[in-house]
């Protein structure tokens, strides 16, 4: 097999296997795939030709596996996962496993040893689990992501790392997808040894020999037994960690595969377990729940993807200091992510009492994660001399991004606006977090030349991935890449918007919650209606999520989205009755649920006489069908106007892409990411289904349920909703 292949451009060969081997007799075999040195099969054959090579050449008297250019291996191009490759690549990918990772590289009569610097993920970390020993940099990245794309991992990792580490560590690792660093690696026994960046191959290639001269243990970590529990220990951990899976998610079977297949290895043996491991990777990367996980992965991949913004040459100018404005709980966790994104953090407040509480605030978050041990002391302490507490505008005159984030109330935030306008530098972009308030009317007390841009982060900013970025007609291109990079800086997946009520993420929450209200008024079961989203995979039912919000928050919502969508809202009474009863949302320990001092959610019956209030003022009578409507039938009435709305939005140009509702949907209201997103769970239940379901309840039940016109117009044509935006706003 030819371990060269030709460049995109067909010109000249890319060699992606190299191979050296020194004057001290060790062959220096090394993953040439930069920047991450990504997985294939033809990458797999070629390593082990040249491992084979190595092992048959007298001269060589052992072999070190590296990476190039700082990374070991990021593990297997996303592309082979999913049901769009042959029968005959996936059973090749699962079935190497034996045939090169273990009758090959483990089985070697020369020692092989990983240098792991970087990324060493997937299986690029399972490649270097069967070496017969690991020395690593101190910051490398290792880890098992499989199943985070509804696959196991299938190089031996279900059976060589429970045999390394202990299945505990293991079971966390593998199932939580849990990357760690290299010293955490070095504690845990992992990797034998750590070494600095630049004496890493010098480090591997000594150790390498000292096994030869056994002045090292030559380690086979498949036969490894010393670290795993006797079997009923084992038994008793491996069906405790089941039954919390099927409890948190019934409808996700690739981690219950999983663990049945390192059960199998602990019961029948390594070799054996390895075979079953094979066989489940084969049937797994043909399921649903891969297909839908992979297409997410390449979804997140795209946000940041904008024709005619990022594909034009511009380079994202640095971002160093960032100034922000206001003192809620949200300030002071966008503070948190910053400064650990290592930027100059300035907090802005109107009196040294809110200041003193804002800036704590932001320790105590840094201080948690010292306490639960994902920050050292030191880094602490560093990270704390990037943050600022400010009560004048002295410091703003070299912010490069000013972040908003005061009451939504016009008049205030135009006068902020006016007032940086006047102090910060012309390059400096302004940002407000709002989602409620129009850019354009935020912004028209400032100088012409000025844009004004949405930074909606999500709560908590530190837990939610997602960072919606909100440009005007006024926006530059070069203001959205700068953006862009920001967002990717602070390791959030930022998707662009258009300036609209609710942005992309509460346009779909907004009717999510209204059909909830609509259901109960009518007959429905609150707390059934909750059950029913969450087993259908939601984080959060509809009222769970008012609670959470506070029901301050979603009276201002609603009466922004009614004045805004007069013809596809559903006025309830529920929540301005809850609240004039002194029922607020877990913030207060009542809202739709009650909740402990462990903030643990109860059931309320007295939720029912407040139903019946809002009923008898809206003059609404019980619908017998709505009352005895099965779970399947809720998950439909409450997700297809959620999907109406982010029709309206495709048609409307809103966002993009259709594929950054999905992302919307998974990072920002908590759809399952196995189910692939609303728009492409939307594909598997079939449009012309949905929109004739919509118009049978309108007619029933109202306008609130009708169907827009681009929904209408797919379901006739059985097209896809993926098209072009561009194309689609051509359709209104």
């Amino acid at each position: 097999m030819e371990n060269q292949q030709r460049t995109n451009d067909g010109k000249s060969p890319d060699r992606k296997i190299l191979s050296e081997v020194g004057e001290n007799g060790v062959a220096i075999i090394t993953i040439n795939r930069p920047p991450l040195n990504l997985l294939s099969v033809h990458v797999l054959l070629s390593l082990k030709e040249k491992i084979e090579e190595a092992i048959r050449k007298d001269s060589v008297k052992a072999i070190v596996i590296t990476g190039s250019r700082g990374n070991f291996s990021a593990g297997f191009v996303v592309t082979a996962f999913g049901g769009s490759q042959q029968r005959k690549t996936h059973r090749e990918l699962g079935f190497m496993s034996i045939d090169f990772i273990t009758d090959t590289l483990e089985a070697s009569r020369k020692p092989i040893v990983a240098a792991v610097e970087g990324f060493s993920l997937g299986g690029g970390f399972e490649i270097a689990l069967a070496c017969h020993a690991r020395i690593s940099t101190s910051t490398s990245k290792l880890g098992l992501p499989e199943l985070q794309y509804g696959i196991l991992p299938g190089f031996g990792g279900t059976q060589r790392l429970p045999r390394l580490v202990g299945l505990p560590k293991a079971l966390e690792m593998i199932l939580t997808s849990k990357r760690i660093s290299g010293d955490e690696a070095c504690n845990m026994c992992l990797v034998d040894a750590i070494s600095p960046s630049d004496q890493l191959l010098g480090s591997a290639c000594q150790w390498a020999l000292d096994i030869l001269e056994c002045r090292r243990p030559w380690s086979i970590s498949l036969f490894r037994t010393d670290r795993l529990a006797p079997l009923a220990e084992a038994r008793t951990l491996l069906n405790s960690v089941r039954a919390q899976i099927q409890k948190q998610n019934p409808n996700v079977i690739h981690p219950l595969v999983c663990i049945d297949v390192i059960e199998h290895g602990i019961l029948c043996g390594p070799r054996n377990g390895l075979w079953k491991e094979a066989e489940a990777l084969h049937e797994l990367r043909q399921s649903d729940s891969c297909r839908s996980l992979v297409h997410v992965f390449f979804a997140k991949q795209s946000t940041s993807k904008i024709p005619g913004i990022t594909d034009i040459g511009l380079l994202p100018r640095k971002i160093n200091k960032v100034a922000i404005l206001g003192g809620s709980l949200m300030s002071s966790g966008i503070a948190t992510v910053l400064v650990l994104a290592n930027y100059y953090v300035i907090m802005k407040y109107i009196d040294q009492n809110s200041l003193q509480n804002g800036i704590g605030r932001v320790k105590a978050n840094l201080e948690g994660r010292v306490k639960e041990g994902r920050m050292t002391q030191e880094h602490y302490k560093k990270v704390c001399t990037l943050l600022k507490g400010v009560l004048s505008y002295d410091n703003f005159k070299d912010v490069d991004l000013v972040i908003e984030d005061v009451p939504d109330i016009v008049s205030l935030k135009q006068q902020f606006f006016a007032d940086l306008d006047e102090c910060c530098p012309p390059h400096c972009i302004f940002a407000s977090t709002t989602c409620i308030v129009n850019l354009d009317l935020i912004g028209e007390r400032m100088k012409p030349c000025r844009e004004i841009v949405g930074i909606h982060f999500f709560s908590s900013p530190s837990v939610t991935d997602l960072l919606e970025i909100v440009r005007t007609e006024r926006t530059s291109p070069q203001t959205l890449v700068d953006l862009l990079n920001f967002g990717k800086r602070i390791q959030k997946t930022p998707i662009v918007v258009q300036n609209c009520t609710g942005f992309a993420v509460r346009r779909m929450c907004f009717p999510y919650l209204q059909a909830a209200m609509l259901l109960v008024e009518h007959g429905a079961d609150a707390y059934q209606i909750d059950k029913a989203l969450t087993s259908f995979g939601l984080k959060l039912g509809p009222f769970r999520m008012l609670d959470q919000d506070g029901f301050q928050s979603a009276a201002v919502h609603d009466v922004k989205f009614l004045e805004t969508f007069p013809d596809r809202s559903y006025k309830s009474n529920l929540i301005p009755i809850m609240r004039k009863n002194n029922r607020a949302g877990e913030y207060t320990c009542q809202g739709f649920y009650t909740y402990n001092d462990k903030e643990e959610a109860s059931p309320d019956p007295e939720i029912s006489k407040y139903i019946e209030m809002a009923r008898s003022m809206s003059g609404i009578t019980i619908k017998s069908k709505l009352a005895t409507l099965s779970d399947g039938e809720i998950v439909e009435m409450i997700l297809f106007p959620v999907l109406n709305e982010a029709c309206r939005m495709i048609s409307e140009a809103i966002i993009v892409k259709s594929s950054d509702l999905d992302v919307a949907s998974v990072l920002g209201m908590g759809f399952p990411g196995y189910r692939g997103g609303i728009i492409f769970w939307s594909h598997s239940v079939g449009f012309k289904y949905i929109c004739s379901k919509l118009e049978e309840w309108s007619k029933e039940y109202g306008e609130f349920f009708k169907p827009c016109a681009y929904l209408v117009e797919r379901a006739s044509k059985r097209s896809s909703l993926g098209a072009q935006v561009k194309q689609a706003k051509s359709l209104l």
